[in-house]
């Protein structure tokens, strides 16, 4: 089978498509045909050695695949063959067959798509877990989405507005920015030109309820000073590539909260609240309360440009590879 693999942390570039054996299942797991596998910003950094997990090499990157189970271990009850399956793996998703356990297995809604399935779960189970895990957004509140026009931005969108959230979309472009109405945003700030703060307060009628922002840089003080009392501010992350400084005056003055989401992190401490979580966001997708987009689909072997893109900020919305 191909796969992409990485032999030593440093450059995309170096990253080579390689014929490895096809995995068998061990007794617990299954092989999963892996029709689609989600690109994310966070893919690019672990091959780079630029995030806090340094996986030992060489290995295959991807986290999230989508496909058909090819075989099952001799101890796996419930699945069989040809059940099409959304998986959470960590590692090893870059290829055209992976080895999963199989209570990392969740069952794809008859809705979904193999490539919209494979982008779901990292963009989806961290906003869902934001949102109703870390903080608890009621119907009616105003929740300000920066970097909306990303993966995890999108996904901000469509979950605040399922769960009856009122959302302003920011984001740098035109194209991010309609992408963020399409699903489901009520305003939108172009916060390259615009003063952040102040069109959020008057958009919000006097300031946002929640920020979600999973860009940091520039423009997380502004954001942070459009909440209004007992506001809440979300940091999930720093694609912009800076760590903010901001005024702690900020957050006691107004008795805002600021909340940090790390759903991966989570993810290994709460094994079976995850596993609900999962379920819960399958069960949203297929009454259609959630609209994830398509993805744009790139083939196997563009694995490192794709993960350039998404760092560069060059690809907006979500993207998997097709093997």
């Amino acid at each position: 089978m191909r796969a992409i693999v990485c032999h030593g942390l440093g450059p995309l570039a170096d990253l080579a498509v390689e014929d490895r054996p096809a995995p068998k299942p061990g007794a617990g797991g299954v092989t999963v045909a892996v029709r689609a596998a989600g690109v994310n910003y966070v893919d690019g950094l672990i091959c780079q050695g630029r995030y806090q997990i340094k996986p030992q090499t060489p290995f295959v990157p991807g986290s999230e695949i989508a496909g058909e189970i090819a075989a099952v271990g001799a101890e796996v009850d419930g699945w069989s063959p040809g059940d099409r399956v959304i998986a959470f793996c960590g590692f090893g998703g870059f290829c055209e067959r992976a080895e999963v356990p199989a209570l990392s297995l969740v069952r794809m809604p008859d809705v979904l798509d193999f490539a919209t399935a494979a982008a779901l779960v990292q963009s989806y189970a961290t906003m869902l877990f934001t949102l109703t895990r870390r903080t608890q957004v009621a119907p009616g509140e105003w929740v300000l989405v920066l970097g909306a026009g990303g993966g995890v931005g999108l996904a901000a969108v469509d979950v605040a507005t399922a769960l009856g959230a009122k959302v302003i979309a920011a984001a740098s472009t035109l194209a991010k920015r309609q992408a963020a109405e399409a699903a489901g945003a009520v305003a939108t700030i172009d916060y390259e030109n615009e003063d952040l703060k102040a069109r959020a307060r008057e958009l919000g009628g006097g300031g946002v309820d929640v920020v979600v922002d999973p860009v940091g840089g520039r423009h997380s003080e502004p954001a942070l000073r459009a909440l209004r009392h007992l506001g809440r501010y979300c940091v999930l992350g720093f694609a912009a590539g800076s760590i903010p400084q901001i005024p702690l005056n900020q957050v006691l003055l107004n008795n805002r909260t600021v909340v940090g989401v790390d759903w991966g992190g989570w993810t290994f401490r709460d094994p079976p609240g995850n596993r609900r979580l999962l379920d819960e966001i399958v069960a949203m997708v297929g009454d259609g309360r959630l609209h994830p987009a398509r993805p744009q689909v790139y083939p196997l072997a563009d694995a490192a440009d794709v993960m350039e893109g998404l760092i560069e900020r060059r690809i907006g919305g979500k993207a998997v590879l097709a093997p």
